[in-house]
């Protein structure tokens, strides 16, 4: 696919550097999904806390090295590594607890419950309810894992929080020291936006192989296609890519045709 296209050295650091990161990124992006509500993760500690954080800084890493733009998904990762340091050093948990807030607890529940009852009264086709369904399901998940979070980090004593978050950082390699040489790195050309078709390659194959791990349910599956003549079923459509039902040709010059050019009567 990438056959003749010119690869500059630039964009061949960055793909280096990806491929290094790449395992950790797998992980760190299966733990955020299950944080945001695909898990209702039943034991949530102080180092999970971390570990979120240190996740969205990994995301943030990826987003920058294969130039995907910020409009795409916004990990917020140098706020990350600013929380973490503030934390060590100052031991300021309000501003951990108020990041988390906003990541995790902005939810649309009643929303999202009034649109369950309207398809409800509506006959809606059965898949589209329980997508609905699934949704609020998701939801509340988040919720439930974002009230996990709060709970470990007011169960503890100042002095056990802080020895907790000292050694959730050594583990994770964000000490202090170690997070000013990452914020540098940040700042360095290889993390600056240069997109590139190679990249958004790289980024479009991860990317599909993960969301394929983590939509495994019948409605998070793309419909198939069915050919009503001979009965076979093509291949499922890319996730990325779904029919439009109902659907006209618009090609025709009996539709597209405004120029009012005569055409030939079948």
């Amino acid at each position: 696919m990438t056959t003749g296209i010119e690869r500059p050295e630039l964009v061949e650091q960055k793909l280096t550097a990806f491929e290094q990161l790449q395992p950790e990124f797998e992980r760190s992006f299966l733990f955020i999904e299950a944080i945001h509500g695909q898990e209702r993760l039943e034991h949530l500690t102080v180092d999970d806390v971390v570990q979120y954080l240190h996740a969205l800084w990994v995301g943030e890493c990826k987003t920058s090295l294969l130039s995907i733009a910020r409009s795409v998904k916004e990990y917020d990762g140098l706020q990350c590594l600013q929380l973490l340091q503030d934390w060590q050093e100052h031991g300021d948990l309000a501003g951990v607890v108020s990041f988390l807030y906003r990541k995790l607890n902005l939810l649309p529940i009643a929303d999202i419950t009034r649109q369950i009852q309207e398809a409800q009264q509506a006959g809606t086709s059965e898949k589209q309810l329980q997508r609905l369904l699934h949704g609020r399901q998701v939801l509340l998940n988040r919720g439930m894992n974002f009230l996990q979070m709060l709970d470990a980090l007011s169960s503890l004593t100042p002095d056990e929080l802080s020895r907790q978050v000292q050694s959730a950082c050594q583990r994770y390699g964000h000490q202090p020291e170690q997070i000013q040489q990452q914020r540098a790195a940040m700042q360095s050309p290889l993390y600056t936006f240069v997109p590139h078709q190679i990249l958004a390659e790289r980024n479009m194959l991860v990317m599909n192989n993960l969301i394929r791990r983590i939509m495994v349910l019948p409605t998070d599956q793309p419909s198939k296609p069915v050919d009503h003549v001979s009965g076979r079923v093509e291949p499922a459509a890319p996730f990325a890519e779904s029919l439009i039902s109902p659907y006209m040709d618009m090609t025709s010059r009996a539709y597209n045709n405004i120029g009012q050019v005569a055409r030939k009567e079948e």
